[in-house]
């Protein structure tokens, strides 16, 4: 059942923003303890994120959460879909 209150958005793998664009985390994927550490990190469902830049060869990449900088490799990043915020 699809809620009609909500608009609905394309979900987006966090590796795939450019700099700059800020998103919000809509699911996490990956195994358990993937999941578990990207979640203990503060990267949960609705937190708001920025990327704030890509390491020259693109790998890993640099994203604020809550006002923490944190790296993820890309493939990380790959499992993590996010809606972006204008």
């Amino acid at each position: 059942m699809v809620e009609m209150d909500r608009p609905q958005f394309a979900a987006t793998p966090l590796s795939r923003l450019a700099e700059g664009q800020r998103a919000r985390i809509v699911a996490i994927g990956g195994g358990g303890a993937l999941r578990r550490r990207i979640m203990e990190m503060g990267m949960t469902r609705g937190t708001e994120l920025l990327v704030e830049k890509y390491a020259p060869l693109r790998d890993p990449l640099e994203v604020i959460v809550k006002g923490f900088h944190v790296s993820l490799r890309v493939e990380e990043a790959a499992q993590i879909s996010v809606e972006v915020v204008e």
